[in-house]
């Protein structure tokens, strides 16, 4: 019987009959028969399964929040785009950022309001194109056009988007985890409909992909916001106050919320508060930490429920596009801070390739910017502008997530990790200001500061010497700028970490000490810089002999606080001893011996010894300008110095030519806003006096006042002798009871930090006597 036959109906004239259709058969016979029936199996178009999601009907979001917090202002766009439909809205962000959270209630209001909600993963091909032939099905397609579509006999974007746009009901099509933009284009398949609206989730924030498309950036939950999320998870854990503190400390990022809000929720062996919680997140392993709450929650731990693993899958897939080196930059941002950091610093690196030579992989300066724009499309990392400068001037920065930094940097192998942070504190020591000058380097330098902290930080156990002397250099700048407090903060961690690593006898612990000492003398912390100055003077005299160049600027440095502490003699001493070394170490006008030369001059006059002080004052202003310029701070430390024993010589019009020199020095070098600019001010304000402009020196010297108040406190030493030293121009004006009151208020503070002896004081007391 042929096929044709079997095709057709088949009847007999005997009794029996039957019938046969399709691939049927029917075998008839009147008596006994013997059949012997062969199958013969062909290649045919028999279906084959494929893959495909249980449902799309379904939001595949891992553990939804209960409460969506926050989002306010992108909900609402959202909820305008799902109701108005006709439209692509694109979400990126960072890798847990909360992006499918986001999607998902989508996806639940688009239920509510009588839509059909489409859920579809796009994290690789096969799983993209499985779900949108099931999308497809879902409304409507045959199973005949499934099955060419399959096989490549129809284009499978077309079959989707003709029955998208035929739906019946209005739709929204949810596209969760398009990391690889490519893989929506290859096929066509990313379409708007005016049936529905399409939501994408993406890591992607640049690419002609979305071109048409309404992209909206995710950002990290408001601190508020971030700390209800761990209450809503762990509520019986802790208090508002602690959820801060932890939030704060995950950088509010939902993923880290959600994995630390499931850790305390669901503990056994421990029980731990949100407090005790944090003081754990101080550990070097937080990262371990944060990820013990994926198995807690569920048991799982695939890469994108883990902080630690999160983002690897973004950087794996740009070293499969080519672009090896994001690992690599974003290695090396991850040895510094989350704060700011100026693109400058990168830039010195590709201009400078030898310090990115050692990196693994490597890091080669030509692929410098292409690693970061490939960084920057993926959402690893953000660029920011940030003002540093009165004249409104702002730096361009790369800024990079906390959590994201502390996990990629504890997954770096420990060699590798030693080539980072060398390459990393090389780059920072390239981006400093040269020393003594101001600009556009200084204004950055703040900047700088939280990543030098942190460079400290990820060393402390080793605490490399060039990373030791970079903190201390820095803290000196930030000192120079007058940022006294930040400059102690940063001399002290940079001293503790020595300490602990080298010992107290270290060159690079005396170091970090000397600079620590002199940020206490500028606090007016005088007693305690005394002490810690005498004891780094004795150590480098022990270590490093009684010659050496930083025993001898010990030697100057101490002898400021014991000066005004009223210890004269020995503080004049001290630095005359400084001047002799130095000038014999280091020659007559190196920087230091000049800097100990101008401060010997106020020392010289308060010792009585005006023949001294007349013989060095004019050849010290006059080398000064000579060899640092005539706006450096050392030349006008001489200026202010030399106009204070001008006065006291009894030559106030000199002095006053001194003063102003003096004073514009400070304000070219320093800027207007610098305790040092105050302070000659002051000085400038006694030779009005002493010249009779009375009602200038006191406006003058009220400015200085008010100044030194502002910026160091009012109960700084120097605060209070400003107060009265206006006290002594006021009456000098003819303005008794505010110069009295200034006087009784302030001499007893001031006599006990600078001795009843010190010569202002003993000066303006003989206007009040008791």
């Amino acid at each position: 019987m042929t096929a044709d036959d079997r095709a057709q109906p088949t009847e007999s004239t005997a009794v029996n009959q039957g019938r046969a259709f399709g691939h049927g058969r029917v075998y008839q016979a009147s008596r006994d028969q013997l059949i012997t029936e062969h199958h013969h199996h062909y290649a045919g178009p028999e279906p084959v399964p494929w893959p495909s999601p249980d449902s799309v009907r379904v939001a595949r979001a891992d553990r939804p929040p209960r409460i969506l917090r926050n989002r306010c202002k992108l909900r609402q766009t959202l909820g305008t785009a799902l109701l108005e439909g006709g439209s692509i809205q694109v979400v990126h962000g960072m890798g847990g950022s909360g992006k499918t959270s986001l999607a998902h209630w989508a996806f639940q209001e688009a239920q509510r309001s009588g839509r059909i909600g489409l859920w579809v993963t796009a994290s690789d091909r096969m799983s993209l194109r499985a779900a949108m032939l099931a999308v497809a099905a879902d409304r409507g397609a045959a199973p005949g056009e499934l099955l060419a579509a399959h096989h490549g006999h129809r284009a499978a974007a077309d079959l989707v988007w003709h029955y998208l746009d035929r739906s019946a009901q209005p739709w929204l099509l949810v596209i969760d985890n398009a990391d690889e933009p490519a893989f929506l284009e290859e096929g066509g398949w990313l379409r708007s409909s005016a049936g529905g609206t399409v939501l994408v989730t993406s890591r992607h924030a640049t690419t002609p992909v979305w071109r048409g498309a309404a992209v909206h950036q995710l950002d990290l939950l408001p601190l508020e916001d971030a700390a209800q999320v761990l209450c809503d998870l762990a509520p019986d854990t802790g208090d508002l106050e602690q959820a801060r503190a932890v939030a704060r400390r995950l950088g509010c990022l939902p993923l880290a919320l959600d994995l630390a809000g499931s850790y305390l929720a669901n503990q056994l062996l421990e029980s731990w508060t949100m407090g005790e919680y944090f003081d754990h997140l101080q550990d070097d392993d937080a990262t371990s930490l944060i990820d013990q709450g994926a198995e807690l929650r569920s048991g799982a731990r695939e890469s994108r429920q883990l902080v630690s693993r999160t983002w690897q899958l973004t950087l794996d897939a740009l070293s499969a596009q080519g672009i090896p080196e994001a690992t690599a930059l974003l290695r090396l941002l991850s040895c510094w801070a989350p704060d700011p950091l100026p693109v400058a610093v990168l830039a010195r690196g590709a201009a400078d390739g030898a310090q990115l030579d050692a990196l693994t992989p490597p890091l080669p300066s030509s692929r410098l910017e292409a690693a970061l724009r490939a960084l920057l499309d993926n959402s690893l990392t953000a660029l920011q502008e940030f003002p540093t400068g009165p004249d409104g001037a702002n730096t361009r920065c790369v800024q990079v997530h906390a959590v994201l930094l502390d996990s990629v940097h504890a997954g770096m192998p420990p060699l590798d990790r030693d080539a980072y942070v060398r390459a990393a504190t090389a780059l920072l020591a390239t981006a400093l200001p040269e020393a003594g000058h101001r600009g556009v380097g200084s204004a950055n330098l703040r900047l700088l500061v939280p990543h030098v902290t942190a460079l400290l930080q990820r060393t402390a156990a080793t605490a490399p010497s060039a990373t030791l002397r970079l903190a201390v250099a820095t803290a000196q700048q930030i000192h120079e700028v007058g940022d006294y407090q930040a400059a102690l903060a940063l001399a002290e961690l940079t001293a503790q970490t020595a300490l602990r690593a080298h010992g107290a006898d270290h060159p690079d612990t005396l170091l970090a000490q000397h600079q620590q000492g002199d940020s206490l003398r500028r606090l007016g912390r005088l007693r305690e810089a005394e002490q810690l100055l005498r004891e780094v003077l004795g150590r480098r005299e022990e270590f490093l002999g009684h010659d050496h160049p930083d025993t001898l600027q010990s030697a100057a440095v101490l002898s400021t606080p014991l000066y005004l502490l009223g210890q004269r003699e020995e503080s004049l001493a001290l630095l005359e001893r400084a001047i002799s070394g130095q000038r014999g170490a280091l020659g007559d006008n190196h920087l230091e011996t000049l800097r100990s030369r101008a401060l010997v001059l106020e020392f010289l006059v308060d010792a009585g010894r005006f023949p001294d002080f007349l013989a060095n004052g004019p050849a010290t202003v006059a080398d000064c300008e000579q060899f640092l310029g005539p706006d450096h701070g050392v030349t006008a430390i001489a200026y202010s110095n030399y106009a204070y024993g001008l006065l006291h010589a009894g030559t106030p019009q000199d002095a006053h030519a001194a003063a102003a020199r003096a004073l514009a020095a400070r304000i070219r070098h320093h800027g207007t806003e610098h305790p040092l600019v105050y302070s000659a001010k002051l000085v400038l304000s006694w030779a009005l006096m002493r010249c009779g402009s009375h009602q200038e020196a006191v406006a003058l010297m009220r400015t200085a006042a008010a100044g030194r108040e502002r910026l160091l406190g009012t109960d700084h030493p120097l605060s209070v002798k400003a107060r009265i030293l206006l006290a002594e121009r006021l009456a000098a004006a003819g303005q008794p009871q505010e110069a009295r009151q200034l006087f009784d208020g302030n001499i007893a503070a001031a006599t006990q930090t600078y001795g009843p002896g010190d010569p202002d004081l003993t000066r303006v007391r003989l206007l009040f006597p008791e």
